[in-house]
């Protein structure tokens, strides 16, 4: 092999990305975070208004006022930052209510705080797991929980998507000291939920535990927004939860454990992210508490994001799109080619149309789409503007009413 130097290498690299047409953008917002932002590409460009549908925030709660009021409030009367970890001197006493407010709003007995959710994902199996354990794992759960199972010693078994029947094999195959089943609650790229019902009832039969990542669930999936365990009624029977603040609570940062408290204990004293990163912010904690709050007194935003997303869905579907099946604000239209992909959202971009391509290595290769979501900042009349564009795009492409086969024979995968 011919030596090259470090910097040749990565240009190869990149320059390999973009042949292959994996080569991912950024675009520039220039407002709060909305169901209409102001931004611009490239960064010279003129900012325009956008619709935009391709946000975590699924309240819309990212500039509510009552919520930017209680940041507010936490760094005249709090500070900034902690400048700690939080056994040292990184734990306000707000730091702990918030903990005790996550736990009664998920049903659990006590709850860690992170940085971010991958950070809890990150700490839970090392601290928790060793080689005699065993982790069984869906097929398509997120990329923290891969990188955290990746760092404990635990066996690692991986079932098909949903399928339990193969979830029940290996559970029957495997002789270890303690069985983990993990799971995202509602997955991020299909927005489908897991069938937590049956493998609740599998854990139970075969003596395991279960953990989920409702990251995409939590405060607005189930009756009162608690999540995957309430939409199927097992919040008795999920032992570990992992969510973040940094979608529908509010959509800054952090993120958290949720269960028993021998394990939230363990974290504590186990968990590397937890003791080697700073404590979250003040007015972070003091703003998702004041989330709480509003969860507490209504069901609006909810309610709303519901009826938005089956509005959304039967549009699309109507319109002749492919879309994955489901109920969940996650509604991807899929085009199964990379550079497609990137086309389309670059076209919808200039009618004022905001939605990503997503293509290999965010989903798997041959799967490419654009994932919209559904937030209650929308309103209906925005959905039926970004229709009309999205239908006109369509046909520009050919891709209305055509299978998978179809687009692929025209496409490429």
């Amino acid at each position: 092999m011919v030596y090259q130097t470090p910097q040749v290498f990565f240009k190869g690299v990149l320059n390999k990305i973009k042949s292959d047409g994996l080569y991912k953008e950024e675009r520039y917002i220039c407002s709060p975070q909305d169901g209409k932002i102001k931004a611009r590409y490239p960064l010279d460009a003129p900012v325009k208004e956008i619709i935009n549908l391709c946000s975590n925030n699924y309240l819309g709660l990212s500039s509510h006022p009552e919520v930017i009021k209680a940041a507010h409030a936490a760094l005249d009367a709090r500070g900034y930052g902690m400048s700690s970890v939080r056994f040292i001197c990184g734990t306000q006493d707000i730091h702990r209510e918030l903990e005790l407010k996550m736990s009664s709003f998920l049903g659990t007995q006590d709850t860690i705080l992170f940085a971010s959710c991958f950070d809890a994902n990150a700490a839970v199996f090392e601290a928790l797991l060793g080689k005699d354990d065993a982790i069984i794992s869906d097929k398509l759960v997120h990329a923290s929980l891969i990188d955290g199972i990746r760092l404990c010693k635990a066996q690692r078994f991986i079932y098909s998507h949903s399928d339990m029947d193969e979830l029940e094999k290996v559970l029957k195959s495997i002789n270890a000291l303690n069985k983990v089943i993990v799971t995202d609650g509602v997955f991020s790229m299909d927005g489908d939920l897991a069938k937590l019902d049956a493998i609740c009832a599998l854990a139970e039969k075969y003596e395991a535990m279960v953990l989920v990542d409702d990251s995409h669930a939590t405060g607005f999936i189930g009756k009162t927004g608690r999540g995957t365990p309430e939409h199927f009624g097992v919040m008795d029977k999920v032992d570990i939860i992992t969510t973040t603040f940094g979608k529908a609570l509010g959509g800054a940062t952090g993120g958290c454990v949720s269960a028993k408290k021998e394990v939230v204990d363990i974290l504590r004293q186990k968990g590397r992210p937890y003791l080697f990163s700073n404590a979250l912010m003040p007015a972070v904690v003091q703003a998702t508490m004041r989330v709480l709050e509003l969860l507490s007194e209504s069901t609006q935003r909810r309610d709303k994001l519901e009826q938005l997303t089956a509005f959304w869905r039967d549009s699309l579907i109507k319109a002749g799109f492919d879309i994955k099946p489901g109920t969940s604000p996650i509604v991807p239209i899929m085009l199964y080619n990379a550079q497609l992909s990137q086309d389309i959202s670059r076209d919808l971009w200039a009618e004022g149309l905001y939605a990503v391509g997503f293509f290999y290595p965010v989903v798997p290769k041959g799967q490419a789409r654009i994932r919209t979501q559904m937030s209650a900042s929308l309103e209906k009349a925005d959905l039926e503007k970004a229709l009309e564009v999205l239908i006109r795009v369509g046909k520009k492409y050919d891709i209305l009413g055509k299978s998978r086969s179809d687009v692929v024979a025209r496409y490429g995968e």
